[in-house]
């Protein structure tokens, strides 16, 4: 009963039958093959505008570069305490950009608010003497499970435009939000005001293919020298954008996403009061305590302690392929823990 993580699933068949599609002949390198070239015409079409789309081999190089394009080394990257950039990504970001700082803001369920933004852009606003805020960065889920709904995003997008900042999002969980909300990526994006998206595909089926789609043209040549600079630029692109068209090829990304976002719905249910925050996602979270989560192991159970040391929560999270049978032996253990 494996929880850790959804970077333990395997990768769907569909995106197995793609790489072996793409691999019968030789096709010229560096995003000069017909496969690269239709990935911008394709997520053009699901986002209902041109867009420019950099395929990268990591999550953590799709925000860094995305991220670095925007910021300078004296400014700001405004995000929450509990982001994948500030908690995960070894200072990449910071590295990227040639030394931006991260400002972190609180938020229930690892989201910001427009509050928390505006008073965060106040306290960064010191002429000379301040890093000078250039860019919010939102995780969509975050890293507590939980969604932005449209309007949230549109209400962050409006305060950072009158900032002056680029508004990026993190979308490691992107297809898990769509599939959830049920609306349409363009309005989770830059119809909310939304210049950046890290585009991820790996937790979802697809294996190192991820992508920065860039929404604001006149940023593309930006972020396509920071990507070959930050050795990202893949010399046979074929594969990762292979990957990515048959990703969203028919919905199959949305389909993977809502068998992840069902099952995780029922372990939230088995769950009960031990449920610390509401599950949205694919992401479960729960509090039962040390000796009940060290239960849960010795009956096979895998997965994250989550929170200060000793808090005994922990966080469950569900992949594309996960069985049922261990979700139902989940089910029964959590249940077991009324």
């Amino acid at each position: 009963m494996n929880f850790k993580s959804d970077n333990t699933a395997t990768a769907a068949a569909e995106i197995l039958a793609s790489l072996t599609a793409v691999n019968e002949s030789p096709a010229s390198a560096y995003g000069d093959d017909p496969w690269s070239r239709k990935l911008d015409e394709t997520f053009s079409a699901l986002f209902e505008r041109d867009v420019r789309v950099f395929t990268v081999a990591s999550g953590t190089a799709a925000n860094a570069i995305a991220l670095a394009s925007v910021v300078p080394p004296w400014g700001a990257i405004l995000c929450h305490r509990e982001a994948h950039i500030e908690c995960d990504e070894c200072g990449a970001p910071e590295f990227f950009s040639g030394g931006a700082k991260l400002v972190l803001m609180d938020g229930e369920r690892a989201k910001v608010t427009p509050e928390t933004l505006k008073q965060a852009i106040g306290r960064n606003a010191r002429g000379i003497h301040s890093v000078q805020p250039a860019a919010l960065s939102i995780s969509q889920t975050t890293e507590r499970g939980a969604i932005y709904r449209p309007d949230e995003i549109a209400a962050l997008g409006g305060i950072a435009r009158a900032s002056g900042l680029a508004f990026h999002m993190d979308g490691a969980r992107f297809a898990n939000a769509v599939a959830a909300l049920g609306c349409a990526p363009a309005d989770m994006t830059w119809r909310a005001g939304v210049e950046l998206l890290s585009f991820g595909a790996t937790k979802n089926g697809a294996l190192a293919a991820e992508a920065i789609v860039v929404f604001d043209l006149a940023r593309a040549e930006e972020v396509e020298r920071r990507r070959k600079r930050g050795g990202h630029l893949f010399c046979k692109g074929r594969y990762p954008a292979a990957q990515l068209l048959a990703y969203l090829e028919g919905g199959l990304w949305l389909r993977l996403a809502a068998r992840a976002n069902g099952l995780a719905a029922r372990l939230a249910e088995a769950a009960g009061a031990h449920l610390s925050v509401p599950a949205e996602s694919n992401q479960v979270f729960i509090k039962p305590g040390v000796e009940a989560l060290a239960r849960l192991r010795a009956a096979g159970a895998e997965f994250y302690d989550w929170g200060a040391d000793g808090s005994g929560e922990a966080r469950l999270v569900v992949s594309w392929n996960q069985s049922e049978a261990d979700v139902a032996q989940m089910c029964a253990l959590l249940g077991s823990l009324r």
